[in-house]
């Protein structure tokens, strides 16, 4: 989809609504809290990422580790949009040293042929969503674990599958983790902000998304602090599969990376009918992260949890997080 070298673009028919479109098509990623915090700016035929702080989480990720992580995967959106698009493109990641907000630089290459598995991902980006209930308890078959396994490594991060006796350890970090955030007034506060009526127009969570109750799971999920109106099942999600999403180092770099990673993988389980849910608290707490990283046993950096379980048969999907309107996210010179 990409390459990371140098060189003069050779064709510029319909470049500029091809980099629109990549950007509009960015916006569909999944963000922490879906707080959206990124920024384009359309200059000729080159689209500029950067992160916006206007829309980072103090509190909750005082290091934008989580904000980074966002743009990584809005990047790999951007992406998926120029392939199917029909255009190879140079990326560059962390342009510019002395500006860290400025994560990437994409410039229109050259035109390639457009590849069916570009255009099913392209689609794959509008299906996408987070659903937080458990389903019916089927246990996923090895072989689409393997490909989101690969997906991942193809993106530059890395996917430790846990074992199940690594899964009561991670129940317990969670557990841990929510306990010590919701000790934190700052932390209700600003988890209340982006949850409740006072969020941005068009970010945040709505009720719509979160559960009527608390659902059954090995490793519990965010507790909001309220209801929402989301319908949960009496099921429990005893088949589901946890992952830990990890990068060689602990950098800006690393987490852009894993963003494009976590695209990678949300795309690919989507494709093969399987539901994720990112569980980042275990993330956000430095004791727990730093058990998540115990649980990797030397292979990496901690970055993201993620759940994976087969999708509703039913086909009953939880509704889509409202989205930014593209004029508060893309510049255009």
């Amino acid at each position: 989809m990409a390459t990371d070298v140098s060189s003069q673009p050779t064709d510029t028919r319909g470049e500029a609504k091809a980099l629109s479109d990549a950007a509009t098509t960015a916006g569909r990623a999944p963000s922490i809290h879906n707080t959206q915090p990124w920024r384009w700016r359309l200059t000729g035929n080159e689209l500029d990422l950067y992160l916006d702080h206007r829309r980072g989480l103090e509190v909750t990720d005082p290091d934008s580790r989580l904000a980074i992580l966002s743009c990584g995967a809005a990047l790999h959106h951007a992406l998926v949009s120029l392939a199917a698009a029909g255009w190879h493109t140079i990326l560059a990641r962390m342009p510019d040293p002395a500006h860290p907000d400025h994560l990437a630089q994409l410039r229109l290459d050259h035109r390639v042929p457009v590849t069916p598995a570009a255009i099913r991902h392209l689609q794959t980006i509008g299906l996408r969503h987070t659903d937080r209930r458990p389903t019916a308890s089927t246990p996923i078959d090895a072989d689409k674990l393997h490909s989101i396994v690969a997906a991942v490594e193809s993106a530059g991060a890395g996917l430790h599958l846990l074992r199940p006796d690594q899964v009561y350890d991670l129940a317990g970090a969670a557990d841990k983790a929510q306990r010590t955030e919701t000790e934190e007034v700052a932390w209700q506060a600003e988890l209340a902000y982006w949850t409740g009526g006072t969020r941005p127009l068009g970010s945040g969570i709505p009720d719509a998304a979160i559960p009527e109750q608390a659902t059954q799971t090995t490793v519990p999920g965010r507790d909001f602090g309220h209801q929402g109106d989301l319908p949960v099942s009496e099921a429990h999600e005893n088949a589901a599969v946890f992952a830990i999403l990890y990068g060689s180092e602990d950098g800006a770099m690393d987490w852009l990376r894993t963003g494009e990673a976590l695209s990678a993988a949300w795309l690919t389980a989507t494709e093969l009918g399987l539901s994720v849910l990112p569980l980042s608290a275990t993330i956000e707490v430095a004791v727990t992260r730093e058990g998540m990283r115990r649980l990797l046993s030397g292979l990496g950096h901690p970055h993201l949890v993620l759940r994976f379980s087969t999708a509703d048969p039913a086909g009953t999907a939880a509704p889509h997080t409202p989205r930014l309107p593209t004029d508060q996210v893309i510049e255009r010179e």
